[in-house]
């Protein structure tokens, strides 16, 4: 795990290609990369949200932009592969975030019934869906996330960099609130 520290900064740069929530012009630009059935990447997602509502409710909607970039641990978690297949599904049909939410909200659930049950609950085209949950496209797009995770240090998940720093202190409001804000400046 000392490996995961290796390197302190972002070697694929945020960019409208990403899933993004908010403008890469903001102060504050995070990069999370994550695992939809890893809990810790859950919990380390919900605290984001939580810090991210406040920040823009005191210092504007622009000031903070979230990005996710797939990093699955598929040899611990052997539905995290088809679970980002699904999301990179949904994006297709423009409900990313929808569908990341929803299989971070049922993380015990991820198997193959349950994502067509969650797109159908979005309100995708199901069998759009279904043709696309196996491109091959999509599994390109995610290993380029792992890919670009891995060239950054990253080994496991949850990992985050802002501003292109990665973030090594405490999972915790106060240092993760801390830390955003002096990066703005």
């Amino acid at each position: 795990m000392n490996d995961d520290r290796n390197h302190s900064s972002l070697l694929v740069p945020p960019s409208t290609q990403d899933w993004m929530q908010g403008v890469l012009s903001a102060k504050v630009v995070l990069v999370m990369y994550g695992d939809y059935q890893d809990s810790r990447s859950a919990d380390v997602y919900k605290l984001i949200q939580g810090i991210k509502r406040e920040l823009s409710a005191s210092l504007g909607e622009n000031y903070v932009c979230l990005i996710f970039r797939h990093f699955l641990q598929a040899q611990i978690h052997p539905h995290a592969q088809r679970a980002a297949q699904a999301a990179a599904a949904a994006a297709a049909q423009g409900q990313f975030w929808l569908m990341h939410d929803t299989l971070f909200a049922h993380q015990q659930n991820l198997e193959n019934g349950y994502l067509v049950e969650y797109a159908n609950d979005l309100g995708l085209d199901i069998p759009q869906f279904l043709k696309d949950l196996p491109k091959q496209v999509h599994s390109d797009r995610i290993n380029e996330d792992i890919e670009g995770g891995i060239h950054s240090g990253v080994t496991t998940a949850p990992a985050l960099f802002i501003n292109e720093n990665r973030y090594t202190g405490h999972w915790n409001t106060t240092e993760l609130m801390a830390a955003m804000i002096a990066a703005s400046y």
